[in-house]
């Protein structure tokens, strides 16, 4: 299973993309974490967030996979402790498609894109910052996949 993080937002900072890439290094072959960056629309005055939500939604959707599995990161989601993320990680995997975890901009995700998704998943009621959230990410589904191989990763 290849898990895709499509994520609005470019130019990371250098300790982020090394801490995804140590969690990337992690993963076995059969399960594989990518990312790819959706570049953000720039907002210019009142009024052009919204019409920026729908210009990155516009890009997300182009950049989706033909068949994937969406889940939509959103605050009205569903919030997961890491042993109950295992047991929706477990699910994907037998799903037998890969997963698409969307990731939308400051203004979040339109309400197409959030209807799109055949889940809504909510990291956490705080507010994070968007470097984070990759790392975040990276860490917390391979914890997900260590609690489901068994490894002693995860000390509950």
């Amino acid at each position: 299973m290849k898990i895709l993080v499509l994520a609005v937002g470019t130019k990371m900072p250098s300790w982020v993309n090394e801490a995804v890439r140590e969690y990337q290094k992690r993963f076995p072959r059969e399960m594989q974490l990518q990312f790819k960056e959706i570049a953000p629309v720039k907002r210019t005055g009142k009024g052009s967030e919204e019409h920026a939500k729908e210009l990155e939604a516009e890009m997300i959707k182009a950049a989706l996979p033909k068949k994937s599995y969406i889940v939509a990161l959103d605050e009205r989601g569903k919030q997961y402790d890491s042993v109950q993320l295992s047991e929706r990680v477990g699910i994907w995997q037998n799903l037998g498609s890969d997963v698409t975890l969307i990731v939308g901009g400051p203004n979040g995700l339109t309400d197409e894109l959030r209807n799109m998704a055949s889940e809504l998943w909510s990291l956490s009621k705080l507010t994070l910052p968007h470097p984070l959230v990759r790392v975040f990410l990276a860490e917390t589904l391979y914890r997900s996949w260590s609690i489901l191989a068994k490894l002693p990763y995860h000390r509950a």
